[in-house]
């Protein structure tokens, strides 16, 4: 079973995968890891980036200056869609090639009588990626989860408190993504994540068992 994890910035996409990691033994793919694997120096992908944003993104070591392209797309949606135009075709390749590892992983050991959380002794591989729509990263999945935030005060703490940034960044991080709404009507499922851990487990076991 491949699920797919999407919702805005600080809505607890990361919380909702550890749960499954936990509970179900899913693997876990995110988006964002890959991305920042794929901009290690001298990479096809960061090659790209600095010809559509120019030398001034990398630092002095030649890595990518993540900050300051976070700065340059969250204030310019021309920016980001270039930027995401530039992702998502790297991205979504892994993400293929990381269900495949896993899957035939998971072949070997079942064949060998090691047992997975479902009754029927299922696989369960989770993809958090923020972008998940706009990557058409959907098409791999079986299903899809949104996790919102219905706190926003409570989402710009989280963003605040993960990336060490001030509460206006946060805002602005949050601004430039899809609503709730966008989230909830394209996904097969809701979970709404306040800080109500024992809550949020339940939202999850409910969705699987159903």
């Amino acid at each position: 079973m491949v699920i797919g994890i999407t919702g805005s910035s600080g809505a607890g996409k990361s919380t909702v995968c550890e749960i499954l990691q936990r509970k179900y033994k899913a693997k876990i793919i995110s988006a964002d890891k890959i991305a920042k694997n794929l901009s290690q120096k001298e990479t096809a992908y960061l090659t790209e980036i600095v010809k559509n944003f120019g030398q001034e993104i990398l630092l002095e070591n030649g890595e990518l200056n993540r900050r300051k392209l976070a700065d340059i797309i969250y204030n310019s949606e021309e920016k980001r869609e270039i930027l995401n135009n530039c992702t998502f075709k790297y991205i979504c390749k892994e993400i293929e090639k990381q269900i495949k590892e896993y899957t035939d992983i998971y072949k070997k050991e079942k064949l060998n009588n090691c047992v997975y959380s479902l009754k029927n002794n299922e696989l369960i591989i989770a993809i958090d990626a923020p972008l998940l729509f706009e990557a058409n990263a959907q098409n791999m999945c079986n299903i899809t989860i949104a996790v919102i935030s219905q706190n926003k005060e409570t989402q710009i703490n989280r963003i605040i408190n993960r990336d060490n940034i001030d509460k206006s960044h946060a805002i602005a991080r949050i601004n430039a993504q899809k609503s709730n709404d966008f989230y909830i009507n394209k996904c097969n499922y809701t979970i709404i994540n306040d800080n109500k851990l024992l809550d949020l487990e339940t939202q999850i076991d409910y969705i699987l068992k159903k």
